[in-house]
């Protein structure tokens, strides 16, 4: 068995395309399958879009273990409850080192690879340890509404989109009190380990391979193309000129313009 933790019954959004070649969407660090929903439409036009919400995120349940191997492993066993023995693989930032990890060690069950906006290799994220501060700092016992929880939180996150994402993870419970859907002090007490490169030396992904960069963003630059090359030989590399970390908000038709022509036959 892969994952040697107990599995997860992950949550997955069917965005579409019933019948064409299968893609798995698996997103970010305080994502959810919820975030892909446009550019997952969008994809479905060339694959069957399938969009998990993986641990500790969204509506998948949480668990106390939270490593690129245990996620990897949900992945895999969700793969064999849906019936899919081989599917395309998109993963975005935290997702992408998860399909990255998968693609390596399970070749055969990835059709095919495409990796947003991250590399394979070690990151320090700051800016991560103060958006989780900032929101496990809300008191969702007295908090009034979603427009306070902005509020509360400007400060410390001043980018007004940004603010909208995080609070994608504030959500009524069936009492009507407020409740995160993300597991905030095990993804905070997690977050070194997310920070490192899943990969060992040894890890290859003989197929197909495309990562897309964002030229604004500092998660991949042109100092890591060879790492990239190391573990994906088959490995196109793109960047789209002036978009940040969030490729499928900010360049979303780019970002699909990318996977559809490069993996049109």
């Amino acid at each position: 068995m892969y994952n040697l933790t107990p599995s997860m019954n992950l949550f997955h959004r069917d965005l579409g395309g019933g019948g064409l070649p299968p893609l798995v969407v698996l997103h970010g660090l305080l994502g959810s399958s919820r975030n892909w929903q446009a550019a997952g439409r969008d994809l479905s036009a060339g694959f069957h879009v399938l969009a998990p919400d993986l641990r500790n995120h969204g509506s998948s349940p949480h668990s106390g273990t939270m490593t690129y191997e245990a996620m990897a492993g949900d992945v895999l066993d969700w793969m064999e409850a849906q019936g899919l023995g081989r599917a395309a693989m998109l993963g975005h930032s935290m997702g992408g080192k998860v399909a990255m990890l998968l693609a390596c060690r399970h070749p055969g069950r990835v059709e095919r690879l495409v990796v947003v906006d991250i590399a394979p290799k070690d990151y320090f994220w700051p800016e991560r340890r103060v958006e989780l501060a900032a929101l496990r700092d809300i008191d969702l016992g007295t908090l009034a509404s979603r427009a306070e929880a902005e509020r509360l939180i400007e400060a410390r996150v001043p980018d007004w989109g940004l603010r909208k994402f995080l609070l994608t993870n504030l959500d009524r419970g069936e009492g009507g009190g407020w409740r995160w859907l993300a597991n905030l002090p095990v993804l905070t007490g997690a977050l070194g380990s997310l920070e490192r490169n899943p990969l060992g030396e040894g890890d290859r992904f003989p197929g197909p391979s495309l990562f897309i960069a964002g030229g604004g963003s500092p998660y991949v630059l042109p100092g890591d193309h060879a790492a990239i090359v190391h573990h994906f030989p088959e490995a196109a590399i793109r960047t789209i000129p002036g978009a940040g970390h969030n490729l499928h908000m900010e360049a979303r038709h780019e970002l699909v313009g990318l996977v559809r022509s490069t993996f049109s036959t």
